[in-house]
């Protein structure tokens, strides 16, 4: 029976994000163990989650009868007090992206405008398209944020500046000292958000000091995400980091209660394992030269990337990952981003990527 429920243009248009396979997907239609099955298709830690945050968790009591602090008042202060800004500064979400969610609800309506680069986060250009606001999609013909390209596209209607760095699916930069200079172009009255959820893979020479850009610029909102590099992924975890003004409304637009009890504490325990996060990014560094090296030498193009995956031309990126699936093995395919020939796949432990390497 055919519904007769009408729905705006903007939302029927919507395309659904489309994550990585889950494991258990994958087992029942292959008839592969889900111990068998490696998932490079997500972006999370191999290693796990960070220990200090599961030992937190362990050693906590939590009434699950109650609700969570809805303003996340410890998680918040631990925030500011690991990046030396004021608490309300801080916006906490359910994932960087719910961040990310909450600033567009903050700024965006129909007639107002969007500009972002070519390949940008599907999640965004989703929620942007879900408010029916109008988008300026500036070419990457380079798999790079023209950041030029990106300032003379702003007119009267722009309201919000979108730029991951690094990009996702790219796995690209953008030159510090350039972006550096972007914001200051930038009108006062158009936010700038700059998504950081890998940021913790970059090589420091590449990072910039995004909060300091905060502190400089009122319009400026830097998110970043406990699900990668500290291996949270499974608590839905992230935050943003703005000036009071800002930072006050995204706070008003949020949900309440979107941030689990067990969430918040193991993020602030995750903030102090440094020592995770080194190994995490050591063994990325590692991984991804071997992967690259690998792809190349089958004669697949990679993007270089800087992130925790890498993102190759396998000539079919839908039809290699069927073939990848009937071996255990689950990649992304990125057709959404208009790039059917390519997958994104994420840096696994060594033996992961032996196996792939193995299979390819």
């Amino acid at each position: 029976m055919n519904s007769l429920i009408s729905y705006p243009a903007h939302v029927a248009a919507l395309k659904p994000y489309v994550p990585g396979l889950p494991i258990s997907a994958v087992a029942a239609r292959s008839g592969i163990a889900e111990d068998r099955i490696v998932k490079l298709a997500s972006n999370e830690n191999p290693l796990g989650a960070s220990p200090k945050a599961l030992a937190a968790l362990s050693n906590a009591a939590i009434d699950l009868s109650r609700y969570p602090d809805s303003d996340c008042a410890a998680l918040s202060d631990a925030i500011a007090e690991f990046h030396d800004v004021p608490s309300d500064w801080i916006v906490v979400g359910a994932g960087s992206e719910s961040v990310l969610s909450n600033l567009v609800s903050t700024l965006l309506q129909p007639g107002r405008t969007t500009a972002y680069a070519q390949y940008s986060f599907q999640a965004f250009v989703n929620a942007a398209q879900k408010l029916g606001a109008s988008s300026t999609v500036v070419p990457s013909p380079d798999f790079h944020v023209d950041l030029n390209r990106l300032a003379d596209s702003i007119d009267p209607s722009t309201a919000l500046v979108y730029i991951a760095n690094p990009g996702n699916p790219t796995g690209t930069v953008v030159d510090p000292d350039s972006l550096e200079a972007f914001l200051e172009r930038v009108p006062a009255h158009v936010v700038v958000l700059l998504d950081e959820a890998y940021f913790e893979f970059m090589p420091a020479d590449l990072r910039g000091d995004s909060v300091a850009w905060v502190r400089q610029h009122a319009n400026l909102v830097v998110t970043r995400t406990f699900s990668k590099a500290y291996g949270l992924a499974g608590l839905r975890i992230g935050y943003g980091i703005a000036q009071s003004g800002l930072a006050d409304v995204m706070r008003r637009v949020r949900s309440p209660f979107t941030i689990s009890e067990a969430a918040q504490i193991a993020a602030i325990a995750a903030l102090g394992d440094g020592e995770f996060l080194e190994r995490t990014v050591a063994m990325t560094n590692q991984g991804r030269t071997a992967l690259t090296s690998g792809l190349r030498a089958k004669g697949h193009r990679c993007i270089e990337s800087h992130t925790n995956f890498v993102l190759a031309d396998v000539g079919g990126g839908a039809a290699f990952a069927g073939r990848l699936e009937k071996h255990g093995l689950i990649v992304r395919p990125v057709a959404a981003y208009g790039l059917a020939d390519w997958v994104r796949i994420s840096i696994g432990t060594q033996a992961e990527i032996d196996r792939f390497l193995a299979v390819l």
